[in-house]
């Protein structure tokens, strides 16, 4: 018995030596076993949040993307991963633009706040009047910044987009200000905030590398609000748009040109009153062969005199009908026509809404001018490295007896290119270009320019 007892203490007693080598052994295994399954479900979610981001891109909606739960392996994974998957599909953010340099030779001249693009309104019927013929222009004010963001909420989908340019206009003319291209926010099927007009089919303009492009296209980013109603591929939008008013003096000016009494009568006889939002309705069909689209506008247009108080109005219409159709994989002809009185504002150059019915200062009344608009382009792919854009267009307006001999009256423009792609988001080519303008009187120039552009967009 004593023996026994011996060994029995020797062997508990090597048991408990060995115990705390036995648990550490245990411990570390488990250790081992879970870090390896870690490892297998971050991998298992990373694919998912690549396959997910690849869905999203070619334009799957997240709703549609199932994910089983027995590819999760184990019940902790199930739930954690749908917060991670929603955080990727639910939020999207971007940074985007390009930087575009412009090297440009202009065999005529134009007004010199906007010698880097011809903007054929900009063209001098007067000889010399902005030099010598013949200038070399480097540009880079078709740069570009933009964010948008996008996410999905329990009162529905909301988006942004926020978007600038280097192109200043109206007092920044001729500079490199940053210019506001777009500041655009919507929920569900609602948006609000300044976006490419209702009245205009964005996709019709050409793979063109001067800025300004087609002079008889409806391009126009206005303030606005709008609905959009989903209707499967096509869709149907009415919205309500700033109606600012682009109104002309006419003859007036040319009489206080030689009268040193009523300078004043430029600006401060007849100016735009408006007091009512424009309505534009817009329907498109998106087929497998492109699309069509026909858009219409109604319009207040309100003019006074602040020598007297006196106000009178106009109504103005539009209708514009254009379409984009698929030659092939790549090829694109851009066709538009449009037609109203009253709706030059909208136009990309050398529109007037309204304008003096005739000479008369003593009377109040002007009209609207009727106005026609057309586009021909075509975007020919040689292949995935070489394009070609060709196409013409005019602006044609039918002008007042009460308007200026030298004022705006058919502008048009051709272009013709050749474009490089060396790489992804790498644009190099150069353009051919020319325009004409023609005054009230008859009296028509025209200029020719030649055009070379590298284009760098980022993310690629």
């Amino acid at each position: 018995m004593e023996l026994n007892r011996d060994w029995i203490l020797a062997a508990a007693v090597t048991a408990l030596a060995a115990a705390p080598t036995a648990m550490a052994q245990s411990d570390a295994e488990r250790i081992r076993i879970l870090e390896e399954q870690l490892q297998q479900q971050q991998q298992m979610l990373q694919q998912m949040q690549a396959e997910l981001q690849r869905l999203k891109a070619a334009g799957v909606s997240a709703d549609a993307v199932t994910v089983p739960v027995e590819d999760l392996h184990e019940p902790v994974a199930v739930a954690s991963a749908p917060k991670e998957l929603d955080a990727e599909t639910v939020l999207g953010f971007d940074i985007y633009g390009f930087v575009m340099a412009d090297a440009i030779y202009d065999f005529n001249r134009v007004d010199p706040d906007w010698n880097d693009t011809l903007r054929v309104s900009t063209i001098p019927t007067t000889e010399g009047l902005y030099g010598e013929d013949g200038e070399f222009i480097f540009s880079v004010r078709q740069s570009r910044l933009g964010f948008k963001g996008d996410w999905d909420t329990d009162a529905g989908k909301v988006t942004a987009l926020f978007e600038w340019e280097l192109f200043g206009t109206g007092g920044d003319a001729g500079q490199t200000t940053p210019r506001l291209r777009h500041a655009w926010g919507t929920w569900k099927n609602f948006g609000m905030g300044q976006y490419w007009s209702n009245f205009m089919d964005a996709d019709v303009f050409p793979n063109t590398i001067d800025y300004w492009g087609p002079t008889g296209m409806v391009f126009y980013r206005n303030k606005q609000a709008r609905y959009t109603f989903p209707m499967g591929d096509n869709e149907f939008a009415v919205s309500l748009e700033d109606p600012s008013t682009a109104l002309t003096v006419g003859k007036f000016r040319d009489d206080c040109t030689s009268d040193p009494n009523c300078d004043s009568l430029i600006g401060d006889v007849f100016q735009a009153k408006n007091d009512v939002p424009d309505l534009v309705a817009r329907y498109r069909s998106n087929n497998d062969w492109g699309h069509w689209q026909l858009a219409g506008i109604a319009r207040k247009l309100g003019f006074e005199r602040t020598d007297t108080g006196d106000t009178d109005s106009e109504f103005g219409w539009g209708l514009n009908a254009s379409s984009v159709v698929k030659i092939n994989d790549l090829d694109r002809l851009k066709l538009q026509v449009v037609y109203g009185e009253g709706i030059g504002n909208y136009m990309n150059d050398g529109g007037i809404d309204i304008a003096p019915k005739n000479a008369e200062l003593a009377d109040n009344r002007a009209e609207v001018v009727p106005l026609l608009g057309i586009v021909a382009y075509y975007d020919h792919y040689w292949n995935e490295r070489w394009s070609t854009s060709v196409g013409w267009s005019t602006t044609r307006l039918d002008t007042t007896d009460g308007q200026a001999f030298d004022e705006f009256e058919t502008g048009q423009i051709a272009q013709i290119n050749l474009l490089h792609y060396p790489t992804d988001g790498v644009l190099v080519g150069g353009e051919l270009i020319w325009g004409e303008r023609e005054e009230v009187d008859g009296v028509s120039v025209d200029d020719l320019r030649v055009q070379m552009s590298l284009k760098v967009n980022f993310p690629r």
